[in-house]
């Protein structure tokens, strides 16, 4: 029986492509338009975020609920990542959402992970989270572009958190000539500022207090920035702050926003990037900003 006969959340839940496809062009038909929120599930207030901005557009919201097996590397946490469908039909029953598409690995990679088609969105899938997980953004950008075939959303949003993840599945779009409009949304933090993501699970309280350090240490290089101060000693600095935290740093960057690539002096976009390890927790985050013309 499909997940859809859950009556207990009010809300339409699927599985395969052939009923979702049904849903869809019933709504289309009646001159409706589609929005969709892709997801990993295991959702929290950033990802709610997407779900209220996509109802603020008006549109028929579909938020899809998928762990995708081909972003994930060797030795990374495929198995273990947090997973709960139940509660998040729950979260999701709150909001206008008028379904949930849920499918299966066999569903989204009929031939498997490794037998089918993939999307590699060229350079800026090459450089930052790219080159430390290699393969990662060709899962990202073979899933996502899976979800737009299957559902043909007129428009989705992603969350600024993954900055770098935004940038690719626009490239991709644009490359592609899909039409979707692609919407983003600012990171939501907890009160200290944490980013707020589904791995954030995995900390104890010792590590949960120490992981705060990685907004702080990319705060501290807006300020000088901003301050008018050669950002470069700022990341210097940064990264010897993460070290003594406690991290193992990966890389923390400044880049131009558009692109993820190395600022120029007339450029004043910027953006600075971080990923850092806390024992063998990875965490990712960025803070935007903007430098005074002139300087």
């Amino acid at each position: 029986m499909s997940l859809a006969d859950n009556d207990a959340a009010q809300i339409s839940v699927v599985e395969t492509i052939e009923q979702a496809r049904a849903m869809i062009h019933q709504w289309k038909m009646a001159g409706e338009s589609i929005a969709l929120v892709p997801t990993m599930g295991y959702l929290h207030q950033g990802h709610l975020a997407l779900v209220k901005a996509a109802n603020a557009s008006g549109m028929r919201t579909i938020v899809s609920i998928f762990v995708n097996p081909m972003q994930f590397g060797e030795n990374e946490d495929l198995e273990t990542y947090p997973r709960s469908l139940d509660e998040d039909i729950a979260s999701l029953s709150a909001y206008p959402v008028d379904m949930i598409f849920a499918p299966e690995a066999s569903e989204i990679y009929p031939d498997g992970v490794d037998g089918g088609t993939a999307v590699h969105v060229r350079g800026i899938s090459d450089i930052l989270e790219g080159e430390s997980r290699p393969g990662f953004f060709i899962g990202v950008a073979t899933v996502v572009n899976t979800l737009f075939n299957i559902i043909q959303p007129d428009a989705a949003w992603f969350g600024e958190k993954d900055y770098q993840q935004v940038l690719v599945i626009r490239k991709m779009v644009r490359d592609l000539a899909l039409p979707i409009e692609i919407h983003s949304v600012p990171t939501v933090r907890d009160g200290d500022g944490l980013a707020m993501s589904s791995r954030n699970s995995y900390l104890d309280p010792d590590q949960r207090k120490l992981a705060v350090n990685l907004y702080r240490c990319l705060q501290h290089v807006v300020d000088s920035a901003e301050d008018g101060m050669d950002y470069h000693y700022a990341v210097v600095h940064a990264c010897q702050e993460l070290e003594e935290a406690g991290f193992l740093t990966d890389y923390v960057v400044v880049r131009r926003q558009n692109d993820l690539e190395v600022p120029k002096k007339e450029d004043k976009s910027l953006i600075v990037l971080a990923a850092a390890r806390l024992d063998d927790i990875r965490l990712i985050d960025n803070i935007p900003f903007e430098l005074m013309q002139g300087r």
